[in-house]
Formats: C-alpha cells, structure tokens, sequence
C-alpha cells in the first residue's frame, strides 16, 4: 500500500492518506493492539475532529476507492477503541463501520488491499456483538488464511454464540452483568 506522509496537515489534504499512514506506519503491528494512553491520546488529536465530521455521511460516501473504505473502517471501527477507550463512544460508529466493510466487500476492495488492511476490513465483524456478523468473521478470516486472526475470531464467536454479546462492555454501556457473565469475567473467558 502506498502511504504519504505522517504530518498532520495531511489530514486535511487527504484524511484516508492520513488515516493509513498513521495506522499502517506510524503505529504499526505492535502498537494496533496495545493500550498504550498516549497512543489513545494522539489518535483522538489527530482524528476526533475528523470522526466528527464524517460520521454522520452514509456508508456510500466512502465506497469509491478502496484506500477511502478501508479509512473509513479504521476511522469508525478502530480508531474510536483508541481515542474512546472505556466509554460507550467507543462502539458508536461499529454499525457504520460494518456498513462500510460489507460495500468494500462486495466491491472486491478487501482483495484488492491484501494483507493486513485486509483483515482491517473484517474486524467490524468480529467486534459486533450480532451473531449472523461473528459468522461472517469466521468465513472471512478463514478465507484470508491468517491462523492468528482466525483464532481470534473464534474466541470472540463463542462469547456472542454463549451471552450474545461482549460482557466486558456492560460497565460503559450501563448493562447489568449476570452470573454467568460474571463468572466468565473471573476465567477470563466472556470476550
């Protein structure tokens, strides 16, 4: 994937540019999955702004290239677990998010990007709390072929397929927890 620069003002010149340089190059594989405050910190001044302005647009408006769709996940799928972290407005964008994931789907983009820009695309799936979008992860992630991923997938499917959603999330989302979802938390299993 070609990437431009990592300066700021590139959010303004081309926010998907920005968006992918940021994810795919400054912060990299170790840092997508850290809980890093000052990486959380940076993600929202860089993009909050920018999530603001583009989450009210429909699914479509991002769907005309494939750099622009995989932006679009990242800025309403990834991003928001940063810049929000335990709060509610971290999830308030997944539907938008899985929204634009099925058109860039279906216009081929995932294959299109390949690597892990193309896992991006799938992650709105397996962050849903549906049971028919854990599903479609699984077949997704099967059909990339990334072992890692699908491992991943699979855990995050049997806590929807056991609660029917991510007990983790009850706290910021004012969800009483149940017993069962308590005792998973002390296993470690709800998700």
């Amino acid at each position: 994937m070609n990437m431009l620069t990592d300066s700021h003002d590139a959010v303004t010149a081309d926010w998907a540019a920005a968006i992918l340089d940021f994810w795919f190059n400054r912060v990299g594989e170790q840092g997508w999955w850290a809980h890093d405050p000052g990486l959380d910190r940076e993600c929202a001044a860089r993009f909050q702004g920018l999530w603001n302005d583009k989450k009210g647009l429909a699914p479509e408006a991002f769907l005309e290239r494939a750099d622009d769709a995989l932006a679009a996940v990242l800025l309403f799928d990834q991003l928001p677990r940063n810049m929000f972290r335990d709060t509610a407005q971290a999830f308030a964008t997944d539907e938008l998010a899985r929204a634009v994931a099925r058109g860039a789907i279906a216009h081929g983009y995932d294959i299109q990007i390949g690597g892990a820009g193309r896992l991006f695309f799938y992650m709105p799936f397996q962050h849903s709390e549906g049971l028919e979008d854990q599903k479609l992860s699984l077949s997704l992630f099967e059909a990339a072929g990334d072992p890692s991923s699908l491992e991943f997938a699979k855990k995050r499917y049997a806590v929807i397929e056991r609660f029917g959603r991510f007990p983790h999330r009850n706290a910021v989302l004012g969800r009483k927890t149940s017993p069962g979802e308590e005792q998973a938390a002390k296993t470690g299993a709800n998700g």
